[in-house]
């Protein structure tokens, strides 16, 4: 059984996109491609792949999407390919009168160079601001900002004390939000959202306009990876601190589903999130969304990779091996690239895009 799911995956960036768009094609999906103005770590272009099965004036539009952070697309890319290839799926949609919009890497330049932000720096889910108006400022990770890169990696004993003792003062939960919520003022740091929008948002905000200003419905799955349970998918409310929209979230995908708003979710409260951009360009439209964010060593391990890999990127003199043991790391920390994994994965990323379809056709 473990082997079904296995071929959904790829080991890279390009093998990936191929995949995707060879579903998309068999399934009978439109396809467009914007190019990314760069190319990727094995001089392959790069791009954002929208396809869509659904009529162009559907009243419900159901948005799946992957690699927002772009290492995350290993995982995201084989939900998608399996739910392309999933013949009742496809005709259950193509039934229900609700528009599917898989859109593949949303961050390709951080997908195919083995990176979770942009090529900008810029983590895609904090970028979401008015860049005109004052930026949030975390005071909390401007004072563990020098403890997160030091200067030689690993990190000495007297570093690792000092954010030790941070944890002991604040709970790893402080320390978790310090490091991950979002900061604007260290542009070489981690969690940067960036002093402009990036060319991920402006491509997702000119997709988001063409395929979802004129629907009256509009459900979004992101799909992410690096929190909780290895292999569980947590189901994570992605709209506004809204009553009415939480309740609807719950009906479609059940009382399991966490917020940031209520400390619920295995997520710290985070600042600038992408699907804010649902509400800027389909307000028209009553928005119901998810972020499923699968599960795959604990926390501490994750800031760690992210502090290596942070760390190499200003660094670029460091021996060969201690780089590629530390970009290997990386990606499995975002990607448990066993069968067993996928499977669990595959099998949740379909159940979930069935109940939003079901969701979105219910409510119309």
């Amino acid at each position: 059984m473990a082997l079904l799911a296995e071929r959904f995956f790829a080991q890279g960036y390009a093998e990936a996109r191929d995949k995707f768009v060879a579903a998309a094609r068999a399934a009978g999906a439109s396809v467009e491609s914007h190019a990314h103005p760069l190319t990727g770590r094995d001089g392959e272009a790069l791009a954002m792949d929208v396809a869509r099965l659904g009529a162009a004036d559907a009243q419900a539009v159901l948005i799946i999407s992957s690699a927002c952070h772009g290492v995350e697309g290993f995982c995201g890319s084989g939900v998608q390919n399996a739910l392309l290839a999933d013949d009742a799926f496809v005709a259950a949609a193509q039934a229900s009168g609700v528009a599917l919009l898989l859109v593949h890497a949303l961050n390709p330049y951080g997908f195919s160079w083995w990176r979770r932000v942009t090529n900008e720096n810029v983590d895609l889910n904090r970028n979401w601001h008015d860049f005109s108006a004052p930026l949030p400022h975390n005071a909390a990770y401007d004072a563990i900002a020098p403890l997160l890169l030091p200067a030689h990696w690993p990190p000495n004993a007297d570093n690792e004390a000092a954010l030790a003792a941070y944890a002991a003062q604040h709970g790893e939960r402080g320390l978790q939000a310090a490091v991950t919520s979002g900061q604007y003022a260290h542009p070489q740091g981690l969690f940067y959202g960036g002093a402009a929008p990036t060319w991920s948002r402006l491509t997702l905000q000119q997709v988001l306009h063409t395929h979802g200003s004129r629907c009256a419905r509009l459900g979004w799955i992101d799909l992410h990876t690096g929190l909780g349970p290895n292999g569980h998918g947590e189901r994570i409310f992605a709209c506004r601190d809204d009553a009415a929209a939480l309740h609807r979230t719950r009906a479609w995908w059940g009382s399991d589903v966490t917020s940031t708003y209520d400390g619920s979710s295995t997520s710290a409260v985070l600042s600038g999130l992408m699907w804010m951009g649902a509400y800027e360009h389909c307000a028209q439209a009553e928005y119901t969304g998810i972020a499923m964010e699968y599960g795959t060593v604990p926390v501490p391990e994750v800031i760690e990779a992210l502090r290596a890999e942070q760390w190499l990127q200003l660094h670029p003199e460091a021996p060969s091996a201690q780089c590629q043991a530390i970009k290997q790391r990386f990606r499995d920390v975002f990607y448990t690239d066993t069968p067993a994994w996928k499977q669990q994965i595959v099998e949740q990323g379909l159940q979930v895009a069935r109940e939003g379809m079901a969701g979105l056709a219910g409510a119309g």
